[in-house]
């Protein structure tokens, strides 16, 4: 039996799936917003998920950052109380054996390479459109975390072949950094542009996207452009078999019939379009890749 936890910022989330990777119980609780609490929480739902089941199980953790490989704290999570912290030291002491722990957009990617959208195929790119923009690397199976431990974070390039106005439109994001790529297709990111270019400033990305209002659609082909561009880049180093994407916004039904070409006029002569494809586990392929970190 493998369980997969997903700690995200509102939700804690653990599933239980057997040898097939069939599915045979989900739980979910509110994610508990200090680290001592996250912890007793995560070793609780193990807990009771065995007593439920009568039957131990690996156990695989997506998170919200990642682990240093030169100190084993926590850093860049966007649930702030991790970073800094030995999770996987005390989370393994809590469960009383090992725990894999994984980037929760490396989660992604791994369940979608493993029985998702991009199974069968050797080189896997994992993309997050949602409020932030992730990635993850698949590479016959195993997740591609790099030496540091941030492989597959593309968000935080900048974003390829910025116009004059594009520079002058960017902030500092988060990170440090000017001109990320996060800052521009993320969701809060197309809401942004919407705005700026005169657009409701109610509006969420997602009913922008749903939207056939001009100034909507205006703003959705912007975004797409800029996806492609950002796209290309990734192509130029990785040459993924598959472009898999995750998130909100890859409910987006025209980036399927657009971005490949798009993709492919920016890439260095990959002589056709890339695939690209949608998630088949949506918001389930976190926590199911949690699982599948004990076959990698």
């Amino acid at each position: 039996m493998r369980f997969g936890v997903d700690l995200g910022g509102t939700k804690t989330e653990i599933r239980a799936l057997d040898e097939s990777g069939r599915e045979v119980l989900r739980r979910r609780i509110a994610t508990v917003r200090d680290y001592a609490g996250t912890v007793a929480a995560i070793a609780g739902l193990v807990a009771e998920t065995e007593r439920e089941l009568g039957q131990s199980g690996s156990v695989g953790l997506a998170i919200p950052g990642t682990v240093s490989r030169r100190t084993g704290l926590i850093k860049n999570a966007n649930s702030v109380w991790l970073n800094g912290k030995p999770f996987p030291r005390d989370l393994e002491q809590a469960l009383g054996r090992p725990v894999r722990l994984a980037n929760d957009a490396n989660c992604f990617a791994l369940s979608e390479a493993t029985d998702g959208a991009g199974a069968g195929h050797p080189v896997v790119f994992g993309v997050i459109l949602g409020t932030g923009t992730g990635g993850g690397v698949v590479v016959k199976g195993q997740v591609l975390e790099g030496a540091h431990g941030i492989g597959g974070e593309w968000g935080h390039n900048p974003l390829p072949g910025m116009s004059r106005d594009e520079w002058l439109e960017t902030s500092t994001c988060y990170c440090g950094q000017q001109g990320c790529i996060e800052q521009w297709l993320s969701g809060p990111a197309l809401a942004d542009d919407f705005k700026r270019h005169g657009g409701n400033p109610d509006w969420t990305a997602e009913a922008i996207a749903a939207s056939q209002a001009p100034e909507a659609r205006a703003a959705v082909a912007r975004w797409t452009q800029r996806l492609g561009r950002a796209l290309a880049s990734v192509v130029n180093i990785l040459d993924p078999d598959i472009i898999v994407l995750g998130g909100g916004l890859s409910k987006v039904e025209s980036l399927y019939r657009e971005l490949p070409a798009l993709v492919q006029a920016h890439a260095f002569t990959p002589e056709e379009p890339p695939r690209i494809v949608k998630n088949r586990h949506g918001d389930s392929s976190g926590v199911r890749g949690a699982a599948w970190l004990w076959d990698s």
